[in-house]
């Protein structure tokens, strides 16, 4: 399995018969320099975290060329869907999941934080509760955690999913910083592997993943650059 970090929190998951994108914020994103059609190349569902548009960034032009199907909050993928007429859209909620036709098992747990979408109209539109996103895949079980800080029911998340691939909020500002993020890998989670993300973006995050890396006591953490692939 290979999975390639397009900044921010942005990333594709390549199975050995499944391709997937979790918040394909691309345009706009500073550290993304592919074009959307490579990034959405043989993607077959796109998940969100949250309505945020750093997180929906190209989800609507990217389930229009390539009739991927839509997993997230159900009152997101009730507004996605309606805003694209024809589009494919699952609406989850937490303790749901969705079994896919090529062998996913996706779910939606808890995270701390908010979600609202701004539309090109000017409106605001509620997105429904924050999410973390479970991805079974090629053996292995994924959490990206969206945006979020430290909560105490990370424990019961690690319990009943067992994820072996984190994928870890550490920018601060809007979310968990590094300190607060080793914390929640070390104390709540065993990990084998760990990517952390939403840094190194805009100003106003972390510029680097140094003392995360540092803090971090289990698991081994990857660090990969922008637009750069890992094989797990």
């Amino acid at each position: 399995m290979k999975i390639q970090w397009l900044g921010h929190s942005a990333f594709k998951v390549m199975g050995a018969n499944a391709c997937v994108l979790i918040d394909p914020f691309l345009s706009g994103n500073p550290k993304f320099t592919g074009t959307i059609d490579k990034a959405a190349e043989g993607v077959g569902h796109v998940l969100l975290t949250h309505a945020h548009n750093d997180h929906v960034g190209d989800t609507l032009a990217i389930l229009d060329r390539t009739g991927a199907t839509l997993v997230t909050m159900v009152e997101l993928a009730g507004y996605l869907g309606s805003a694209l007429h024809g589009a494919k859209s699952i609406g989850l909620n937490y303790g749901g999941t969705h079994h896919t036709h090529d062998g996913l098992e996706i779910a939606l747990v808890p995270a701390w934080h908010t979600s609202s979408y701004s539309a090109s109209d000017g409106s605001i539109v509620d997105g429904g509760m924050p999410a973390g996103v479970v991805l079974k895949i090629d053996g292995h079980t994924i959490l990206h955690m969206g945006d979020t800080t430290i909560f105490s029911d990370m424990a019961l998340i690690n319990e009943i999913y067992r994820p072996d691939i984190g994928i870890v909020p550490i920018g601060g500002h809007y979310t968990m910083d590094a300190r607060v993020a080793a914390l929640a890998v070390n104390r709540y989670f065993d990990f084998d592997t760990i990517l952390p993300c939403h840094y190194l973006t805009f100003p106003s995050l972390a510029q680097s993943a140094d003392a995360f890396v540092a803090a971090v006591t289990k698991g081994t953490v990857l660090t990969p650059a922008p637009m750069e692939t890992v094989e797990i």
